[in-house]
């Protein structure tokens, strides 16, 4: 099996803990809304790549006078992925600001433009550096097609790993103040194929 979750069923309403192996890597990933929690997962995850995957999810917008804000907020930096509940948080934390705001950190994902602006727009929190995949890559392998290539795409080429984005969970409630297993599942693939993509093209 390329891809499977462990959930660690913790007995608390601030957080939860799982760990989503895929193709033989270990992703260790928090769930969590309480500003506390991504405090401390900023303090003690080892931030010294300066590469970060980063991806946003929000409630699919039917109806086009409504746009549906963000719900989560995926930051990922080698085995360990933080998803964020931003919709469901009481306040967001000062140090998270900051980590996104510091030039020094490339934060990475493909399409990241307008995952960017919504969160700006949402929550105004600023990504001070951020990296188009996509475009990163086309021009360092100079193949103007991989443009447009999307997650998907970019991880067959870069890594030679496959990985199924079924609509139902693409769709899915991303609102929702629990998330299921293959929704925590989903949200971190996205994360880490976004880093090591990134950490692959030496961004």
């Amino acid at each position: 099996m390329a891809i499977s979750i462990v959930d660690y069923e913790l007995p608390y309403d601030t957080h939860n803990e799982y760990d989503v192996s895929f193709h033989g890597d270990r992703i260790h990933t928090l769930v969590t809304h309480s500003s506390s929690i991504v405090d401390s997962w900023l303090a003690q995850t080892n931030l010294q790549s300066r590469i970060v995957g980063l991806d946003v999810e929000w409630r699919p917008n039917f109806n086009r006078s409504i746009e549906n804000p963000v719900a989560t907020l995926q930051l990922c930096v080698g085995p360990d992925c933080l998803i964020y509940q931003l919709l469901h948080t009481q306040h967001i934390p000062q140090a998270l600001y900051a980590f996104l705001a510091n030039r020094s950190y490339t934060f990475v994902g493909v399409g990241i433009g307008s995952d960017v602006e919504k969160l700006l727009l949402d929550y105004g929190l600023h990504v001070a550096n951020a990296v188009d995949l996509a475009v990163f890559a086309a021009d360092r392998i100079g193949s103007r097609e991989l443009r447009n290539a999307g997650l998907k795409g970019l991880a067959r080429q870069m890594l030679g790993k496959e990985v199924q984005k079924p609509n139902r969970i693409t769709m899915s409630r991303w609102d929702n103040q629990w998330l299921t297993c293959d929704q925590v599942q989903y949200a971190c693939v996205d994360a880490f194929l976004s880093f090591e993509i990134g950490k692959h093209l030496n961004v």
